[in-house]
C-alpha cells in the first residue's frame, strides 16, 4: 500500500513538472472574450452564405464530438462556445473564426490518414481561437486606416450595415484568418499541447500540417497572401514542445474506427457542387476606378501614397492595397497591389534574387508565363528590376502582374506586384506608376 502510494505521488510530481515546462501561451489581446464571440458569429453567417456544409447526421456528430473532446483539454481558460462543421469541400483545408466557429474541409478529413492528424488541425484551429489570434488582426486592421467598419459592432454603433461590414471580413480581405508566422507557430505549440493532453500523439499535428502545405502549394491563396504561412522549423518546433511536455506515452491514441467510418463516408458523398467564379460577380461589378486623390501610408521599412479609395491590408511584412472588391473568392487579389519580402539563398545580388524569386512564382502558379522580359527601374532611389507575367484571373480571363524588386541591406527581396485583369490594365497604370514613384525607404 505505502509503495502504490508512493507511485501516484511520483507520477503527479513527474505530470506536474511537465505542465510546469510547457511553452506558457498568452492570448493576444485583453479585451473582452464576448468581443471575440460577436464578430465570429457575424462572419459564420456570413462565411455559410457561402460554404457549402455537410448535412449527414453521423459525420457531424463525429466532428462535433471529437472536437468538443479537444477543446475540453484546451490549456489555457476557454470561455469560448466553440462550433465544428464539414465544409463541403475537396481541398485539405480548415479554419477557425473568432469566438470558437471552426469548419474542416472534407478534404482534410478524407486526406488524413488517422484520428490523431485530424485532430491536430482541430487543436490547432482552436489554438487560434483560444488565443485571440483573429480578434487582434481585427483590431490591427481597424486601427491601420479602418479596414474593418464592421468592428463597430463590438464597439459601439451597432447597425445592420456594420454588422454586415465585420462579416464581410471573411468574404472579402480575409483579415480574420491572415495570422503571421509567430501566430501559426503558438497555434501549432497549442495544437501540440491539446493532442498529447488528450491522449494522441502530438507529432501527427506536425506531419499532417506538412501536408496541407504540399496540397496549397502554388495556389493564389498561398502565394498571394499566405493566409496560414508555414513557421520556420514547424517539425522541429512541435518535437520541441513535446520534449519540454514530456515523453509520448508508449500507447498514444492514433486512430479510432469512428474516424475511419466517417471517412469513408465522406469518400463515397458525390463531388461537391463546383462554386461559383468569382469572376461572374467581379466582373459585373468591378472595383471603381483608382482614386487621383491619394492618401499616405508607411511602415518601418518604406512609406508611399496610394488612391484613397484603397485599403491597405497588413500582416506582418506582408500589405496588400486593393479597392472594394478587389479582392474576390477566397481570399485572391483581382485588383490591387501587393507588397511583401521574400528571402532569397545565397543570392549576390539583385538579379540572382529576382531570378530566385520569379522562379518560385513561376513554379507556384503553373499558368502563369513571362510576357515582358525583365528591365531596370528605379524605386525609392534604388535600383529595381521590373518583369511582367501573365497569369489567369480569378475574375475569369488573364490578368496582368507586373513585378517589381529591390534588394534590401539585409540581403532581402522587397517586392511589389500589380495585379489586374489585362483588359483593364490602361485604367491602372497611372495610379501605380505613381505608387511606385511615391515610394520612399525610411
Amino acid at each position: 500500500m505505502i509503495q502504490t502510494r508512493w507511485i501516484a505521488i511520483f507520477l503527479i510530481l513527474i505530470s506536474m513538472t511537465a505542465l510546469a515546462e510547457r511553452t506558457k501561451l498568452k492570448p493576444a489581446t485583453n479585451d473582452p472574450p464576448q468581443d471575440d464571440i460577436k464578430l465570429g458569429l457575424a462572419a459564420a453567417a456570413e462565411a455559410e452564405k457561402q460554404l457549402v456544409l455537410i448535412q449527414n447526421p453521423d459525420a457531424n456528430s463525429y466532428i462535433t464530438s471529437l472536437g468538443n473532446s479537444l477543446v475540453a483539454k484546451a490549456p489555457n481558460d476557454n470561455r469560448f462556445p466553440f462550433t465544428f462543421k464539414i465544409v463541403d469541400d475537396k481541398s485539405i483545408n480548415a479554419f477557425a473564426l473568432p469566438g470558437g466557429p471552426i469548419y474542416v474541409n472534407r478534404g482534410a478529413i478524407e486526406a488524413a490518414d488517422n484520428e490523431a492528424q485530424i485532430a491536430g488541425v482541430i487543436g490547432h484551429e482552436a489554438g487560434h481561437v483560444l488565443l485571440r489570434h483573429g480578434m487582434a488582426q481585427a483590431k490591427k486592421a481597424q486601427l491601420t486606416q479602418g479596414i474593418i467598419g464592421g468592428l463597430g459592432i463590438l464597439f459601439g454603433n451597432s447597425t445592420a450595415g456594420q454588422i454586415a461590414g465585420a462579416a464581410g471580413a471573411f468574404a472579402g480581405s480575409s483579415i480574420l484568418l491572415r495570422y503571421s508566422r509567430d501566430a501559426e507557430s503558438q497555434a501549432d505549440l497549442m495544437g501540440t499541447q491539446i493532442l498529447f493532453d488528450t491522449g494522441y500523439d502530438p507529432t501527427a499535428m506536425a506531419v499532417f500540417f506538412d501536408k496541407m502545405a504540399r496540397d496549397h502549394k502554388g495556389s493564389k491563396a498561398e502565394q498571394f497572401f499566405s493566409n496560414h504561412p508555414i513557421p520556420a522549423n514547424r517539425v522541429k518546433k512541435v518535437n520541441d514542445e513535446i520534449m519540454r511536455i514530456g515523453a509520448v506515452p508508449p500507447n498514444p491514441r492514433t486512430d479510432t474506427a469512428a474516424f475511419q467510418r466517417v471517412k469513408k463516408l465522406l469518400l463515397a458523398l458525390p463531388d461537391p457542387p463546383k462554386p461559383t467564379p468569382a469572376g461572374a460577380t467581379a466582373s459585373a461589378a468591378p472595383p471603381p476606378p483608382p482614386s487621383a486623390r491619394l492618401a499616405d501610408f508607411q511602415t518601418s521599412v518604406f512609406q508611399l501614397r496610394h488612391p484613397d479609395n484603397w485599403v491597405p491590408s497588413v500582416d506582418g511584412t506582408n500589405v496588400t492595397l486593393a479597392p472594394a472588391g478587389g479582392v474576390v473568392g477566397k481570399g485572391d487579389l483581382a485588383y490591387g497591389l501587393l507588397i511583401d519580402v521574400f528571402s532569397p539563398q545565397n543570392a549576390a545580388n539583385l538579379d540572382q534574387a529576382t531570378t530566385q524569386f520569379i522562379d518560385n512564382l513561376l513554379k507556384g502558379n503553373p499558368s502563369a508565363k513571362i510576357v515582358r522580359s525583365r528591365v531596370s527601374a528605379q524605386v525609392g532611389g534604388k535600383r529595381a528590376q521590373l518583369t511582367e507575367l501573365s497569369n489567369s484571373s480569378p475574375t475569369g480571363g488573364q490578368e496582368s502582374d507586373i513585378v517589381t524588386t529591390v534588394l534590401q541591406p539585409d540581403g532581402t527581396l522587397l517586392y511589389f506586384i500589380e495585379v489586374v485583369p489585362t483588359k483593364e490594365m490602361p485604367q491602372y497604370q497611372k495610379s501605380f506608376r505613381a505608387i511606385l514613384e511615391s515610394v520612399r525607404f525610411r
